[in-house]
């Protein structure tokens, strides 16, 4: 089974933003949600980003991360939540009972809330856009470069060839907790210490 990602250069990426509006915009996400954060790490004694002279910042981008072993789909009464596919983690809006069992489940915290609808909303790799052979709008938008999506188990996709041209030691991905989560983050050790929004 293909299973579609992406993959965030944070040597690159400046914090501009433009993924997360550029997702709220092209997916319709109410104001006060974000299917894509970005949380700006360290100089500060509450994220430990380092003392002078060593200090650091980086942007750490979370949206869904599309995992292999996903709880959100266990604890799913509906069969709402499932993995499609191409790999990916999808809601079926019509079978959301909005019951929240997804958003307690997933470790991560990147599922919302959507009042108007009473359903659970979240990044879906901009599906509507991917079935068609386009990238998703967070990767489209990145003026950095620093974004890459494809199947993470096929060699000849640009998020594969991102990580296999990256050092091991600056392979990412958020904490696993048994979910094997499928986005991967590319941070240098000379760039900075990997924290994960502490």
């Amino acid at each position: 089974m293909a299973r579609y990602a992406i993959l965030t250069d944070l040597n690159k990426c400046v914090g501009c933003l433009a993924c997360s509006i550029a997702c709220k915009v092209v997916n319709s996400v109410p104001v006060g949600s974000y299917w894509n954060k970005v949380l700006r790490i360290g100089p500060n004694p509450r994220t430990k980003g380092g003392q002078w002279p060593d200090v650091y910042t980086y942007f750490l981008t979370v949206q869904c991360q599309h995992c292999e072993n996903p709880e959100c789909v266990k604890v799913c009464p509906t069969e709402a939540s499932h993995v499609a596919e191409d790999g990916s983690i999808q809601i079926d809006k019509e079978k959301c009972i909005g019951c929240k069992y997804c958003m307690m489940a997933c470790p991560y915290g990147v599922r919302s809330w959507n009042a108007a609808e009473s359903v659970v909303e979240k990044c879906t790799l901009c599906a509507h856009l991917s079935k068609n052979g386009e990238l998703p709008m967070c990767v489209r938008t990145c003026s950095a470069g620093a974004r890459f999506y494809g199947d993470i188990d096929d060699p000849s996709s640009d998020a594969s060839k991102a990580l296999a041209a990256a050092d091991p030691a600056s392979i990412h991905t958020l904490q696993d907790v048994g979910n094997h989560p499928a986005t991967h983050y590319i941070l240098s050790p000379k760039r900075a210490a990997w924290k994960e929004g502490e």
